[in-house]
């Protein structure tokens, strides 16, 4: 393979490596708010402290998303 060719396959991969780089974030945000509504069903006088943490916990889900998003960007050697 020469290296437009490499260049021009890295180029489409990118794309398609964030889609599937986007699978474990939206799963990690679901087990998140899913658990936090169980617990709210469970102990309703905590929901203030419960919804806090887990904006927290989803906040840091998708920054494995952003990271995704700036791999995405960054060049392969040629």
């Amino acid at each position: 393979m020469d290296t437009n060719t490499v260049a021009a396959v890295s180029g489409s991969i990118a794309p398609l490596a964030y889609g599937v780089a986007t699978i474990g974030p939206a799963i990690g945000v679901g087990i998140v708010v899913g658990k936090t509504v169980e617990s709210v069903a469970r102990q309703p006088e905590l929901q203030g402290r419960l919804t806090g943490l887990m904006f927290l916990g989803i906040a840091f889900t998708e920054a494995l998303a952003f990271i995704a998003i700036a791999v995405a960007f960054i060049p392969f050697p040629s």
